[in-house]
Parts: C-alpha cells; sequence; structure tokens
C-alpha cells in the first residue's frame, strides 16, 4: 500500500468518526431538549419520552466523547458502544414518533444511528 493511499484511508477514517461525534452531539442535544419539554408529571407516555430522551442524550454524549477523545480503545469495544448508541437512538426515535411536535428530535435519532452505521462499516 503506498503512503498516499494510506494517508487517505487515515483521513476518510478521522472525517468518519468526526462525523459520527457530530451526528452524536446533535442527537443528544434535540433529545435533552425535548426530554426538558415534556411535563415530569404529565402522562405515562410523556414519561416515556422523557425518559428514552434522556438516556438517548446520555449515550449520545458518552459516544461522542469515546469518539472525541485520543483514547487507546480497542476496536471492538468502539464497535460495542456505536451499537449502544445506533441502537438507542433508534428505540428513542420510534417513541418519538408517536409523540407530536417531536419528529426533528425523531429525525436527528435516526441521523445519528445512521452515522453510527456508517461508522462501524468504516472499522475493519
Amino acid at each position: 500500500m503506498t503512503t498516499t493511499a494510506s494517508q487517505q484511508e487515515l483521513f476518510r477514517f478521522l472525517e468518519d468518526r468526526f462525523a459520527c461525534a457530530q451526528a452524536c452531539t446533535e442527537c443528544a442535544r434535540a433529545c435533552a431538549l425535548r426530554a426538558s419539554l415534556v411535563d415530569p408529571d404529565g402522562t405515562e407516555e410523556q414519561e416515556l419520552v422523557r425518559r428514552k430522551g434522556i438516556m438517548c442524550a446520555e449515550v449520545c454524549d458518552a459516544t461522542c466523547r469515546l469518539l472525541s477523545e485520543q483514547n487507546r480503545l480497542d476496536e471492538e469495544s468502539i464497535r460495542q458502544q456505536l451499537e449502544w448508541c445506533r441502537s438507542v437512538c433508534l428505540e428513542c426515535a420510534h417513541v418519538f414518533d408517536r409523540y407530536p411536535g417531536a419528529e426533528d428530535s425523531a429525525k436527528s435519532c435516526r441521523e445519528c444511528a445512521q452515522a453510527c452505521s456508517d461508522f462501524m462499516a468504516t472499522l475493519v
């Protein structure tokens, strides 16, 4: 493999990693906002939206921190974190789909899940 090819692969990896971290940040922000707008003493459905939003925000934030830090985690640990984030985002999007006004938050969750899937595909 040539040095140029190696550099291009590294740049692509770093770009994909950054895109995933950025999607996680956007999703965390959207979920935290959605959770804060729900009445904590509301209906059971509102409580589900609030809990899922908080959980998704926390998982996305942790994933973003993992991807943003220069750490020595092995590829399998990164893959597990990405899969967890993807799964939580999709669950949250499904809950948001049932809640009027949460369409943009659901979209952020789906975009984050896709970014996690895309980045996992770059891992060997």
